[in-house]
């Protein structure tokens, strides 16, 4: 995904939201995985967790709102109430669009049980027929920010041509609701450990961005979903640098030895090939 030349100066980032779906299964935590559709632009034949880019009208003050201010987030994240507004409502509408999952309940003590009755808003909000605050109003029901935790902050690198500044979320897939991936941006969706999505990206089956194997390590590592929603998390932006070795392009994050004396921006050659960290 690093063109030959890279964009001078870097392409600004677009916000977006992105939410590690968990369960508790039988043997132990399981996390809500999709494979991107091969041909899109960005991150295609990889797998994700569902989120996409924010919408204007997620910033919508008319949304019906349960749990912390939006104020709150955005000292989590770093950015002022407005986009933090705007950074939850993707969070939910984009989950509701590409799982199926609904973070939202009739007052601020229930969750909808059984999201299927909204089939036909979810396929309005894929169309943008409809704005979140517009269906959640029409349906009597209030988003439940409560329900979600702050994870952390990646960024694209400075050499993509299309980046992104996504926040990542935390949320438990509520009771009686079923995750199904039936979105058009996704050829292959299901449950796994996290252990075994990286396994799966270890034997070359899988393509994981950095951004979802350090989630998948994260989560693994939390061992439970009650550890993982406690857990508290640091949310500075991190942002991968593109490094050369020998013909072959590598991503390195923060803490990596050779971070800190990694350019701003590599130049690529023609002949190089681009490899997960």
């Amino acid at each position: 995904m690093v063109p030959a030349i890279p964009p001078n100066p870097p392409v600004t980032p677009k916000d977006a939201a992105t939410v590690a779906l968990v369960r508790e299964g039988g043997a132990g935590l399981e996390v809500f995985l999709l494979r991107r559709v091969a041909g899109m632009a960005f991150a295609g034949g990889m797998t994700v967790f569902p989120g996409g880019g924010v919408d204007r009208r997620d910033a919508d003050t008319s949304v019906a709102w349960v749990g912390p201010e939006p104020a709150w987030w955005g000292r989590k994240f770093g950015c002022d109430p407005h986009l933090a507004r705007a950074l939850v409502c993707a969070a939910v509408r984009e989950t509701f669009e590409e799982s199926g999952v609904l973070l939202a309940g009739k007052d601020d003590t229930s969750v909808v049980a059984d999201a299927a009755k909204y089939s036909e808003a979810r396929h309005a909000l894929v169309n943008r027929e409809v704005s979140l605050a517009q269906f959640l109003s029409e349906a009597n029901l209030v988003l439940r920010a409560d329900l979600l935790r702050p994870w952390a902050n990646w960024v694209t690198p400075t050499e993509e041509p299309r980046r992104y500044d996504t926040r990542f979320f935390l949320a438990v897939l509520p009771e009686g609701q079923h995750a199904d991936g039936q979105t058009s941006e996704a050829d292959h969706a299901g449950w796994q450990r996290p252990q075994d999505a990286i396994d799966d990206w270890k034997a070359g089956r899988v393509g994981l961005l950095p951004p979802t194997w350090m989630t998948l390590a994260e989560l693994r590592e939390a061992g439970t979903v009650a550890a993982a929603m406690t857990a508290e998390r640091a949310t500075d932006k991190i942002i991968p640098k593109v490094i050369r070795r020998g013909g072959t392009l590598h991503a390195v994050l923060p803490g990596d030895p050779e971070y800190g004396t990694a350019p701003l921006a590599i130049q690529p050659g023609p002949d190089d090939e681009v490899a997960g960290r």
